[in-house]
């Protein structure tokens, strides 16, 4: 028998109706060991698509991104773990590189528990490499035995012990369809992000909501030269701080406004 030449790696993704996104994400990880999915109950051809590419095809309902996560990461079977979400795509560079990465750690010669991936968002027809997406890295690649999953929700994020490096190559970020998607998706962020925010007792200062978007905009359009994107950085930038306000403004809501009497009567004319 030959003896491996790198290290085994699997890579989880989870996923619900992404039938438009989940091959091609599927297809830049064939080259891992193992792949699984976990479906939270697609209605499309998800479930389908996915067993096409591995048999290892679970559902399991959906209980926030935290605990999905945490039971992805349960299933894998390699002491290499890859986590890719479904509407990404491991660019050939990035693949090669994290090849060799198991190839060195095969021969001892790794001692980083885990890698930062850069995120590359496609959205509006062009690669947003300026504008406030850009660098964008996240803990994706990682030793089972090092790893565990936390952060707040929407926000989780996975945390390993020991060192952490970074990889030079790009995760390609398909984020949003259109501008509508865009808004949607911004709004129910801000809804998942308020929730949290409520539930560990935060209430909402004025500066909140001021002082907060508008340095995501600065950010956005002047550190990042979103300005270089000409309309289609600024109307990101305006969003993203729409964003940033009404997360606030929801969490002002749920501590004020709900917990406020209604008035009996209409006020008189």
């Amino acid at each position: 028998m030959t003896e491996p030449t790198r290290s085994s790696i699997s890579a989880f993704v989870i996923c619900r109706d992404e039938e438009g996104q989940i091959r091609r994400c599927l297809e830049s990880i064939t080259w891992c060991d193992e792949i699984i999915v976990i479906d939270s109950g697609s209605a499309d051809k998800t479930v389908e698509i996915c067993k096409e590419y591995t048999p290892l095809v679970h559902h399991n309902d959906w209980p926030g991104y935290l605990k999905q996560k945490e039971f992805g990461l349960s299933l894998c079977t390699s002491e290499w773990v890859l986590n890719v979400d479904a509407d990404e795509e491991v660019s050939p560079e990035l693949a090669r590189e994290i090849q060799q990465i198991l190839a060195a750690d095969r021969r001892g010669e790794i001692s980083a528990n885990g890698y930062n991936l850069n995120r590359l968002v496609f959205f509006l027809n062009r690669w947003w490499n300026k504008g406030g997406w850009y660098p964008e890295y996240r803990l994706r690649l990682l030793r089972r035995s090092a790893a565990s999953w936390g952060g707040l929700c929407p926000h989780e994020k996975a945390l390993v012990r020991g060192r952490v490096e970074r990889c030079r190559g790009d995760i390609y970020h398909y984020s949003f369809t259109d501008l509508t998607d865009f808004a949607r998706r911004s709004n129910t962020l801000a809804s998942n992000t308020a929730a949290s925010l409520v539930a560990l007792g935060r209430t909402t200062r004025l500066s909140d909501l001021i002082i907060r978007p508008i340095t995501r905009f600065f950010k956005f359009y002047i550190l990042k030269r979103g300005y270089r994107e000409g309309w289609a950085g600024l109307v990101v930038a305006l969003i993203e701080a729409n964003s940033t306000m009404l997360k606030y403004a929801k969490v002002w809501e749920a501590t004020v406004v709900n917990k406020q009497s209604p008035p009996t009567t209409p006020p008189k004319g």
